[in-house]
C-alpha cells in the first residue's frame, strides 16, 4: 500500500474514518487481531480557535503584575534590550520548536518525545509535573472572585478603617489612600493602608507562620470551588468546548486592559508613572541580574518547556501555517506586557501623586500589585466600584484561560498516554472530573490562615525559572544535535512551505541551550531562601520540601535517559534514534515518522546549510 492510499476500518458494523497513511501521526490506531478503533483525538475547529487558546495560555498575570514591575526596577526603557535578546535567542525558537513538535507528531506532551527522540521522554514527563505543581494558581483566580464580591459593595471594604478586621480601630487610626490619620487629625507613620488589612486580615487571615495552618477560610473555599467548577466545563469536551470558550477569555481581557488604559492616562499624575515606568537607566545592563530577570520572564511569559504549546499545536492540521503563527503570537504576547505596563503605572502614578509619595514606593509586582496596590489606587478614582469591576474582571479572565489550557495540556498528554483507555466513551470526562477534584481537594491547605505560606513555596521552588532552564538546555539540545536542527526545518517547510531562518538553527543548537545554561548556574549562585514579607523565615523543613518539589522535575530528565538506557538493547545512537513503530503502520514496515518523511524531497544540501550556520554565527560573535 502506497504512502498516499487510505485504510478503511470497520467496527462494530460502522465504517470509520478514512485514514492517510501520509499523516505525520494516527488519529486512532488500530489492533491487528480484532480492529479496535481508538476514538479520534480531534482538531480545532478554525485557525482562529488555535490562535486564541494560545494567546490565552501565554498572556496572562505575568504580563500585568511581572514585566511592568521587572521593567521599571530594571532601568526602565533599557531593559528591553535583554528582554528583546532572550526573546529572540529563547522565547521564539522555542516557541516555534515545541507548537512545530506538536504539530508534526499529533501528540501531546510526553508522547511526542517518543516519535522525536525516546531517550528524551523525560522531559515531557518533568513538564507535565511542573504544570501539575502550577496549579496552586487557581488560588489567584479564587482570590479574584472573592474581591470581585466585594466590588459591587455600596463601599469598597479596602477603602475605609470602619471594618471588624481592621486592626487600626483599636488606637483610633485610620490609613485611607495613604493618608495615615487619627480621629484628631494627627499624623501616624507606623499605621498600615486599609487595602493591606483586607488582604492580610479578611481575604487571607494569615497566621504567623507556615507551622499555624489555622483554621479554613469557607468564603476563599467557595470562591476556589467555583473556579474549580468554571474550569471544568470550559474543557469537558475538549478541544470542541475549548475552542468555543476562548472566544469571550482570550478576547475580553483586551477590552478591560484597553478601558483600563484609558481612564488611566487620562488621571493626574498618569504621564509621571509613565515616565518613571520607561525612564532608562543605562548602568542597569551592567547587572547580571538584569539579564537573568530578563530570561526567566521570557520563560514564563511565553509558556515555554512545559509542553503546553505542544498539546496546543497538536490540534492543528498537519499544513497549518505554525511559522507564521509563532511570530504573531509572540508579538501579541510581548506588545501586552508593554502595553500593561501602561495600564498600571498611570494609576500608580497617579496613586503616588495623591499620597504625595515617590512612585517606588507605591509600585508592587505579584499579588501586592493585584490585591493591595491597584485596588487601593481604584479606590481613590471616581466611581471606584466600576473599575474595580473591570480590573478584576480582567484578573479573572487572564488567569481563567491560562489555568483550564494548562488542564487541558495535562489531560491531553496523559490521555496521549494511554488512548484506548482515556478516549472512549466519557472517559475523558470523568478522567478530567477526578484530575480536578483531586487538584482541588489538595489546594485546601492554601485558603487556610497559613495557606499563604504554602501558595509562595510552591511559586518560589516548584515552579522556579530554575527548572524551565534547566529542560531548555535539553530540549534545545535534544531538537539541534540528536534529532536535528536541519530535519526540523524540513519538516517546518514541508508543514508550512517557509523554511525557518538561519537564525533558528543556530539558536537551537547553540545560542539556547548557551543561554540558559548560563542563567540556570546564575540562578543557583544567586538563589536566596524565601521569606515572606521579608521579614518571616521558613522552617528548615519548608526549605527542604521546596528544593524537594524542585529537584522532583529536575530529575526526571536524566532518570528517564538512564532507566531507558539499562532498559533498552542497542548502542547509544540506536537508543535516541530509536523511535516505536505505530500498529497501524506495522504491516507496511515503516515506521510513523518514516511514513511522514515527504519533506526528504526538499532537503537542501546539508554542507552549504552547515556553512551558513558557521558564517552566521561568526558575524554574529
Amino acid at each position: 500500500m502506497s504512502g498516499l492510499e487510505t485504510l478503511s476500518i470497520k467496527a462494530g458494523g460502522r465504517r470509520g474514518r478514512s485514514l492517510r497513511l501520509s499523516e505525520p501521526a494516527e488519529h486512532f490506531s488500530v489492533k491487528a487481531e480484532d480492529h479496535e478503533v481508538v476514538k479520534e483525538k480531534g482538531h480545532w475547529a478554525s485557525k482562529t480557535e488555535f490562535l486564541l487558546a494560545v494567546a490565552g495560555n501565554v498572556v496572562g498575570m505575568g504580563n500585568v503584575w511581572r514585566f511592568p514591575y521587572l521593567c521599571y526596577k530594571n532601568g526602565g526603557g533599557v531593559f528591553l534590550v535583554p528582554y528583546v535578546v532572550f526573546v529572540v535567542t529563547c522565547g521564539i525558537p522555542l516557541f516555534l520548536l515545541e507548537t512545530a513538535m506538536g504539530q508534526y507528531t499529533q501528540e501531546g506532551g510526553i508522547t511526542c518525545w517518543r516519535r522525536i527522540c525516546p531517550l528524551a521522554e523525560g522531559i515531557g514527563y518533568a513538564g507535565q509535573l511542573i504544570q501539575l505543581y502550577g496549579m496552586c494558581y487557581m488560588m489567584i483566580l479564587a482570590w479574584a472572585l472573592f474581591y470581585l464580591t466585594f466590588s459591587f459593595s455600596s463601599e469598597l471594604p479596602w477603602a475605609s478603617c470602619n471594618n471588624p478586621w481592621n486592626t487600626g480601630r483599636k488606637h483610633n487610626e485610620c490609613n485611607v489612600a495613604g493618608r495615615n490619620l487619627t480621629l484628631n487629625g494627627t499624623q501616624h507613620s507606623n499605621s498600615t493602608s486599609a487595602a493591606t488589612e483586607f488582604w492580610e486580615h479578611r481575604v487571607l487571615s494569615i497566621s504567623n507562620g507556615i507551622e499555624e495552618t489555622g483554621k479554613v477560610h469557607w468564603e476563599v473555599l467557595l470562591c476556589l470551588t467555583a473556579v474549580w467548577i468554571i474550569c471544568y466545563f470550559c474543557i469537558w469536551k475538549g478541544v470542541k468546548s475549548t475552542g468555543k470558550v476562548v472566544y469571550f477569555t482570550a478576547t475580553f481581557p483586551y477590552v478591560m486592559l484597553l478601558v483600563l488604559l484609558v481612564r488611566g492616562l487620562t488621571l493626574p499624575g498618569a504621564l509621571e508613572g509613565v515616565v518613571f515606568y520607561l525612564y532608562p537607566d543605562p548602568e542597569k545592563l551592567l547587572d547580571p541580574q538584569v539579564w537573568m530577570e530578563a530570561c526567566a520572564q521570557v520563560f514564563f511569559s511565553y509558556s515555554t518547556c512545559v509542553g503546553m504549546l505542544t498539546v496546543l499545536g497538536s490540534y492543528n492540521t498537519y499544513n497549518n501555517n505554525c511559522y507564521r503563527d509563532c511570530f504573531m503570537l509572540c508579538l501579541l504576547n510581548s506588545c501586552t506586557s508593554v502595553v500593561a505596563g501602561f495600564a498600571v503605572f498611570s494609576v500608580l502614578g497617579f496613586m503616588a501623586h495623591e499620597h504625595g509619595k515617590p512612585i517606588a514606593e507605591v509600585a508592587e509586582s505579584g499579588p501586592g500589585l493585584a490585591f493591595i496596590a491597584y485596588p487601593q489606587a481604584v479606590a481613590m478614582i471616581p466611581l471606584p466600584q466600576l473599575w474595580a469591576v473591570c480590573f478584576f474582571i480582567m484578573v479573572i479572565l487572564l488567569c481563567v484561560d491560562t489555568q483550564f489550557t494548562a488542564i487541558e495540556g495535562i489531560v491531553t498528554s496523559v490521555t496521549d498516554v494511554f488512548p484506548r483507555v482515556l478516549r472512549g466513551a466519557r472517559r475523558r470526562e470523568i478522567f478530567l472530573l477526578l484530575f480536578c477534584i483531586i487538584c482541588y481537594l489538595t489546594q485546601i491547605i492554601m485558603v487556610t490562615e497559613g495557606g499563604m505560606y504554602w501558595f509562595q513555596l510552591y511559586d518560589y521552588y516548584a515552579c522556579s525559572g530554575a527548572c524551565l532552564l534547566f529542560l531548555s538546555i535539553f530540549q534545545s539540545l535534544t531538537i539541534g544535535w540528536v534529532f536535528g536542527a536541519n530535519r526540523l526545518c524540513n519538516i517546518i517547510q514541508d508543514m508550512t512551505g517557509s523554511y525557518p531562518n538561519v537564525v533558528f538553527r543556530l539558536c537551537w543548537k547553540y545560542l539556547t541551550p548557551l543561554a540558559s545554561l548560563v542563567t540556570f548556574i546564575y540562578y543557583l549562585v544567586e538563589l536566596q531562601p524565601l521569606t515572606y514579607n521579608r521579614g518571616y523565615v521558613y522552617p528548615d523543613w519548608a526549605y527542604g520540601f521546596g528544593r524537594l518539589m524542585s529537584l522532583s522535575s529536575i530529575v526526571l530528565v536524566p532518570a528517564w535517559a538512564l532507566g531507558r538506557l539499562g532498559t533498552t538493547k542497542g548502542t547509544l545512537k540506536q537508543c535516541t534514534r530509536q523511535c516505536p513503530q505505530d500498529n497501524a503502520l506495522k504491516s507496511s514496515g515503516k515506521s510513523s515518522l518514516d511514513s511522514t518523511d515527504r519533506y526528504s524531497k526538499r532537503i537542501n544540501n546539508k554542507k552549504k546549510i552547515q556553512k551558513q550556520d558557521k558564517l552566521y554565527l561568526i558575524a554574529l560573535l
